[in-house]
């Protein structure tokens, strides 16, 4: 279902979505009562809300909690303005159970290709996972055994579906992590420091944007900058964050490979590197070279990741220590940065 107060909007949104043989526009409503309304009367009938925030008569973020009531299964995309209200509004909505959001381009930008397979991977994706429907076919991915010695770092990895992961895994590993955490979600630049902020408020570690040249402490996570890739330079016991403007890659700028080949070098093998639902395979180079210089890598399984594209090809690749449920993960990354505690 696509709710928004903007019949252009709708209609656009509606022919990019079923132009995919996979989806099905089976609504369109222009203000959040109208969404409750439709859910309610064919209850199980809608996988998937595309939601509008601002809205006559019914709001987006006053629709919400309504909607999830009324069918508590029901994924919900929430549809933010590029704006640094917008994202705060998106962050806060995740919290309160969106499962994702979707930077809203203006009307003449509708139609953008990035814009139209972001919104195309989170809508299957989440279907999918409301579905309970995995892949077939694919082959249980090779384990390897964990690094020899105590990771000096912690590096994580995320895209797509990634916020809501983000705040499942901060949630876990609590507020005494033994290393600092390097972050690379894959997010705009007006976005990335109202997810530093909302992870701060879960009230584990603090988290906040890197900032170029400063010490990376434990305990804490450094999350890259939109459009900036985040690098780590310096050696054991003395490592710092690097900001660098260098080209995309693998389409995105921050990029996770930039970040882990450059964790890499720096702790000479010991990170202990997660990677968390995404589209596409950024992470799998450095993660190859990681894992080659004595690391440790976790990635999140298929049934509980939105896209299984960045975790799976380092699953299907041999290169993971575990693949996990994301519940499992902090445990699992607790359980590993034990003797660095030690």
């Amino acid at each position: 279902m696509i709710c928004d107060d903007s019949a252009v909007i709708r209609g656009a949104v509606a022919r990019m979505l079923e132009a995919d043989p996979q989806v099905r526009v089976v609504a369109r409503v222009a203000n959040g009562r109208q969404a409750i309304e439709e859910v309610r009367r064919a209850p199980g009938q809608v996988d998937v809300v595309v939601l509008d925030i601002e809205m006559p008569v019914l709001d987006g973020m006053a629709a919400l909690p309504v909607l999830l009531r009324a069918d508590p299964g029901l994924r919900v995309i929430m549809a933010s303005t590029l704006t640094t209200r917008g994202a705060d509004i998106a962050m806060h909505a995740l919290r309160l159970g969106a499962a994702d959001y979707v930077p809203k381009p203006a009307v003449a930008a509708i139609a953008d290709d990035s814009f139209r397979r972001e919104l195309l991977a989170k809508v299957k994706g989440l279907a999918r996972l409301r579905r309970n429907v995995a892949r077939p076919g694919l082959a249980p991915p090779a384990l390897r055994p964990a690094g020899r010695q105590a990771p000096l770092l912690l590096a994580v990895g995320s895209s797509t579906g990634g916020p809501q992961a983000l705040f499942t895994l901060v949630r876990g590993l609590g507020a005494r992590l033994p290393v600092p955490v390097v972050l690379t979600q894959h997010m705009p630049a007006t976005f990335t420091p109202i997810l530093a902020e909302h992870l701060t408020r879960l009230g584990g570690m603090p988290c906040a944007e890197a900032r170029d040249g400063e010490w990376l402490e434990p305990g804490k996570i450094v999350l890259a900058p939109g459009d900036r890739h985040l690098l780590v330079e310096g050696t054991a016991g003395a490592l710092r964050a690097r900001l660098s403007s260098d080209p995309p890659e693998n389409y995105c700028r921050p990029a996770v490979d930039p970040m882990l080949r450059s964790a890499a070098t720096a702790c000479g093998g010991r990170v202990l590197m997660v990677m968390l639902t995404g589209m596409g395979h950024d992470g799998l180079a450095g993660t190859r070279q990681l894992v080659a210089a004595g690391g440790t890598a976790v990635a999140q399984d298929e049934a509980t990741s939105v896209v299984w594209g960045m975790p799976g090809a380092i699953a299907q690749a041999g290169l993971c220590h575990q693949v996990l449920p994301l519940p499992d993960i902090a445990p699992k990354v607790l359980d590993i940065l034990r003797p660095a505690r030690a």
